[in-house]
């Protein structure tokens, strides 16, 4: 497999921080919203910060994890396919060089949405275990 130009390089950098500012943007929504009961007087400190371990621990930690990789195009893929980055916004060389990991987490995003409106309509899901 060929290296990858620099320039694509550098959007995929890019691209991951803007993901992953989105990504951490929405995590923090729900503990934004604990610190408004604990001003409010609604909440305890230890409950407040009981919520910020735990974001720490889970939804911080996850997507460090997620974001922390030299290989940064799978994580930009799946998050154009899931409308974290808008791809209208992504470069065309970009989406190109994308094209095969986006083909995969859409067509996973169609079979996802194919199971679960199986299941909705009580059919059980190909490959479900029941």
């Amino acid at each position: 497999m060929p290296d990858t130009p620099k320039r694509i390089k550098r959007l995929l950098r890019e691209y991951a921080g803007a993901a992953h500012e989105e990504e951490l943007r929405r995590a923090l929504l729900p503990v934004s919203e604990a610190f408004g009961q604990w001003a409010r007087r609604e909440l305890s400190s230890g409950e407040l910060s009981e919520i910020i371990h735990r974001f720490h621990q889970g939804p911080a930690r996850e997507l460090w994890v997620r974001y922390n990789t030299p290989h940064l195009e799978n994580e930009v893929a799946f998050a154009i396919a899931i409308g974290v980055l808008a791809r209208e916004t992504i470069p065309a060389e970009l989406l190109e060089h994308l094209a095969g990991a986006l083909r995969f987490y859409e067509e996973q995003r169609v079979d996802n949405s194919r199971d679960r409106d199986q299941e909705f309509e009580g059919k059980p899901s190909p490959g479900a275990r029941h």
